[in-house]
């Protein structure tokens, strides 16, 4: 039974207390602070790219929506239908045949239309552009929807006749003096999704799914329709996705296997679906697991090095022993920077150089923590939460002042295929190059960070436009000339200005990030001006 009127007990609990509750302490607490970082950056990263992919979907539909009522509009189809209607079934050959060979040229021209049908009022099918017409599943009161809506977005469903997914938009026919028609519809590939989707899938374990609001999954990236059909959510992970949206929550996921993952959903304006984005929990938290396992190790390895140093030195320690209590009680409070004197050899000169060590470990562990929690790993730059803080600063300070700053958005044009043909090892490089490139063409006092996947941001202080077009400028002649990836990458940069663009860090980035997106859709490798 331990004693505590020995100076040997009172050394080895005095050393175990001193020593390890601030260093599990200190361990938890870091413990603590980097699974909270990590967690955030998983939710940043998954609300992150189904945000993006939502966005996506949704400009998608618009612009298939848009080329159907481009093509119900022409005078092909609304003046050959109407001969159609009139001619009774004898006149209406040659107007059912012109009405074909146009559905045919359209579909020759968009590949992604398996098939286009006209159909009458009552849903009958007039013409079609296949030579065996397949029926087009348009929804129950679907003429109250196209003439409210102008428009009609139906189920998505495995076509056993074409062997693929597809979906069903309709637009209505109108005659010039405002009657019904019909409607235009097309069966819409939804190979098109997949290819949308595995465009923002980040890294090897991610995965993107496009659901109904009751869980069924249409289309995935990385897996095919055929295959997605058959699977969809339990009920209750469906509700707590759509009640939560935008927030992330642990579920069984779609892959199949039952594997635990944790996702985040974004809804798909106006449609009843959605972009649900996942990746499994052990991947997630892999580096959280990790680092409770090692701060375990640490923690056991000082429990057993402290006490049988403790018990052993307690034979020969007297009273240097206060110097070592004084030392401890420091650390215990949270002071770091204690360093003991060395004053005598042997077994005590032993002990405070333990000491001395640990404090140092601890400080450069501390230290480290805090540099981890502003720079991202891989390109050494600030981090997205790091720059947010500094936005938000940078605000209250130009308002103050009254001087203007500027941000770049800028985007590598194109990443995904060079990732694809070189493989993400040569990505990660690419990346790293370019945020060297920004580091060297910024100015000290700017802010260069990454903001998610290949998005990069600068913050440029007491900059007008014209002088952020200039830097944006020098940036991307810089990476043309490059002599490592210049040739393979291109970016686009987006650009805003203080006040003008929006007055809080949110409203900037936005006018930075629609300009960006206004120069990847005017072909990129170019500099885009906010109009805001």
């Amino acid at each position: 039974m331990l004693r505590l009127d020995s100076i040997r007990s009172k050394l080895l609990v005095f050393a175990l207390l001193a020593t390890l509750i601030p260093s599990f302490t200190t361990a938890w607490i870091s413990y603590q602070q980097n699974k909270r970082s990590l967690t955030e950056k998983v939710t940043r990263e998954l609300q992150s790219v189904s945000a993006q992919s939502a966005r996506e979907m949704d400009l998608w539909i618009k612009e298939r929506l848009y080329e159907l009522r481009v093509f119900a509009s022409s005078y092909e189809v609304s003046e050959n239908l109407d001969r159609m209607a009139r001619g009774g079934r004898k006149g209406g050959e040659q107007p059912r045949g012109r009405l074909q060979d146009y559905l045919r040229s359209v579909r020759e021209r968009f590949a992604d239309y398996q098939e286009l049908l006209v159909v009458d009022s009552d849903g009958g099918a007039v013409a079609s552009s296949a030579a065996a017409p397949t029926p087009a599943h348009l929804p129950s009161g679907w003429t109250r929807t196209i003439r409210a809506d102008n428009a009609v977005v139906g189920d998505a469903y495995w076509d056993d006749a074409l062997k693929k997914g597809v979906v069903v938009f309709a637009v209505p026919i109108y005659q010039p003096g405002g009657r019904l028609l019909g409607a235009l519809t097309a069966k819409v590939d939804l190979a098109a999704v997949y290819r949308l989707l595995r465009r923002f899938t980040a890294g090897d374990s991610s995965r993107l799914f496009l659901i109904t609001a009751d869980g069924r999954a249409l289309v995935g990236s990385r897996s095919g329709p055929a295959e997605l059909t058959r699977r969809s959510l339990d009920a209750g992970s469906t509700s707590r996705l759509l009640e939560r949206e935008g927030s992330v929550v642990e579920y069984a996921g779609l892959g199949g296997s039952g594997e635990r993952v944790v996702g985040a959903l974004k809804r798909v304006p106006q449609l009843d679906w959605a972009i649900l984005a996942e990746v499994p929990a052990s991947e997630a938290f892999r580096q959280v697991t990790r680092l409770r396992n090692v701060t375990a190790l640490i923690v056991a390895a000082l429990f057993v090095g402290v006490g049988l140093l403790a018990y052993f030195l307690g034979l020969l320690i007297s009273r240097p022993l206060d110097r070592l209590r004084e030392g401890a009680a420091k650390v215990a409070g949270g002071d770091l920077a204690v360093v003991l004197p060395i004053v005598s050899g042997g077994e005590l000169g032993y002990v405070t150089e333990v000491f001395n060590d640990m404090t140092t470990r601890l400080r450069d562990g501390r230290r480290e923590l805090e540099r981890l929690s502003i720079t991202d790993d891989l390109t050494g730059l600030f981090n997205r939460r790091y720059l947010m803080d500094m936005l938000a600063l940078e605000i209250r300070r130009s308002r103050r002042m009254t001087h203007p700053f500027a941000v770049l958005m800028t985007d590598v044009d194109n990443f995904k295929p060079y990732n694809d043909a070189y493989g993400h090892l040569e990505g990660d490089a690419a990346l790293a190059r370019i945020a060297a490139i920004l580091r060297d063409t910024s100015r000290d006092v700017d802010c260069a960070a990454r903001y998610g996947g290949e998005e990069f941001v600068v913050l440029m202080p007491e900059t007008e436009m014209a002088g952020a077009v200039e830097m944006a400028e020098r940036i991307r002649t810089r990476l043309a000339g490059d002599a490592v990836i210049g040739e393979a990458l291109t970016i686009s940069v987006g650009v805003a200005q203080f006040p003008a663009d929006g007055e809080t860090p949110e409203a900037l980035l936005a006018r930075a990030d629609a300009a960006l997106y206004q120069a990847k859709r005017d072909g990129r490798n170019r500099i885009v001006r906010s109009s805001g």
